[in-house]
């Protein structure tokens, strides 16, 4: 138990970035949680005003309009290790390809070996969109996709946590 205490009363060793302009606002309590739970900063970045409480572990950063200028920021300031909350898969792939982890706000977690096919979805999806097929969006975000989301982003900040003990 001691051990457990002295652990957790350090702050991890990596950051929690979110690609807040796309970010449902039900998810907005669970990120601030886990900021609480484990001592962990965390910045929201959007191209506009956020209304998230201040802390000294939560931060807003706030860019440029225009296409893909949160994804440009997050990628250009995370490090190795950080955590990145998107539903953008090409900025999913550049958070991987940085050596970071990447989770949808559904849920799922991309990795090395899943990433490639849901880019490939995704480029195919925007040529059925191209060719002026209705494709429709994603389903509302629901009790099950807010626990299937918590969920990974415990897992993912405790398995960070215990990698960056080994690497430090």
């Amino acid at each position: 138990m001691i051990y457990f205490l002295i652990t957790m009363s350090t702050t991890p060793k990596f950051q929690l970035w979110v690609d807040a302009d796309a970010l449902p606002n039900v998810l907005k309590d669970v990120i601030l949680r886990a900021s609480d739970r484990f001592m962990l900063n965390i910045i929201f970045v959007a191209n506009q005003p956020l209304n998230i409480p201040r802390s000294t572990r939560i931060n807003t950063l706030q860019v440029l309009s225009g296409a893909d200028e949160a994804d440009k920021t997050i990628v250009e300031k995370m490090q190795g290790n950080d955590i990145v909350v998107t539903q953008d898969i090409p900025l999913a792939a550049q958070v991987i390809e940085k050596g970071g982890v990447a989770i949808h706000p559904r849920g799922e977690i991309f990795t090395e070996s899943n990433i490639k096919a849901r880019l490939h979805l995704r480029d195919f999806m925007d040529t059925l969109r191209g060719a002026g097929v209705q494709t429709g969006g994603p389903a509302p975000m629901n009790i099950r996709d807010k626990r299937e989301f918590s969920n990974a982003l415990e897992q993912t900040i405790r398995k960070q946590i215990q990698k960056t003990k080994i690497e430090h």
